[in-house]
């Protein structure tokens, strides 16, 4: 099934950057004042479609259909967790740095993972027990693995849209360290590579932004938890994730965990 979730977040890509190429797009705003593009509801559309081909058929959740409510949602023990568009920010400034997440999630686990990154042309996957992978533009997919940071000095990805007092405070206990700043769920794909050690995220996120690559990190050999050192769970009555950090499992990060 996965070959075709990767080609269905393609396909999606392709959309987007169709609506990236025009010199101007309109942008609105929705009711939590987040940015809406052609882009978001074309993705979203293709996606939906698709999915809807793939038996077993299964309920879908998507940023945007995000009105679903827990009542319906709290029995579906295997559903779609989708963010047809994530880092519309990035795209409307048009820095490339923006994805199409697929996840699917069951009892709570994120056990498959699709992230697109359709300006350079990549896919970060992942399956449950199966390792994480990246497929390059001419097609290669590689093995890829998160690693855990030398003693020297730390690379840390922060986020490019948010940064907050937490962080500045993280960053006075990281000792020596680089940081780069980028925006989407690619943050996390970059961990699973290895070519970032650590990323904390100190600023509200919600359970579309991370699904899809929670698995491609867990399955590099990272991980995600919050800062109590749990990993985080999907399907909640608050769709919001709590604070987190991602790193390879094996990175001790206790003095970044609340005591």
């Amino acid at each position: 099934m996965i070959s075709k979730i990767i080609e269905l977040a393609e396909k999606a890509g392709g959309a987007i950057l169709e609506v990236y190429s025009r010199s101007d797009f309109s942008v609105t705003n929705k009711a939590d004042d987040s940015p809406l593009t052609a882009a978001d509801t074309a993705a979203h559309g293709i996606i939906l479609e698709g999915l809807a081909k793939l038996p077993p058929r299964l309920p879908v959740l998507s940023e945007e259909s995000k009105h679903v409510l827990y009542g319906e949602r709290k029995g579906w023990e295997v559903y779609w967790l989708v963010d047809p568009l994530d880092g519309t920010k990035e795209f409307i400034q048009k820095n490339g740095e923006f994805t199409v997440n697929i996840a699917l999630v069951r009892s709570g686990v994120s056990v498959m993972g699709v992230v697109h990154v359709p300006v350079r042309h990549v896919t970060y996957y992942a399956e449950k027990g199966k390792g994480a992978f990246k497929k390059l533009e001419n097609g290669e997919s590689m093995p890829i693995r998160a690693q855990a940071h030398p003693s020297d000095k730390l690379k840390i990805i922060l986020s490019r849209s948010h940064r907050g007092k937490e962080i500045d405070v993280f960053l006075q206990k990281a000792g020596a360290y680089e940081s780069v700043s980028v925006g989407s769920s690619l943050k996390l794909c970059l961990v699973a590579e290895g070519s970032a050690h650590l990323y904390p995220r100190f600023w509200p996120s919600m359970e579309w932004d991370t699904a899809a690559a929670q698995c491609v990190v867990t399955e590099s050999g990272g991980q995600i938890v919050d800062l109590r050192g749990q990993r985080l769970v999907y399907n909640k009555e608050e769709l919001l994730n709590p604070h987190f950090l991602a790193s390879a499992a094996g990175q001790d990060i206790s003095r970044f965990l609340d005591p």
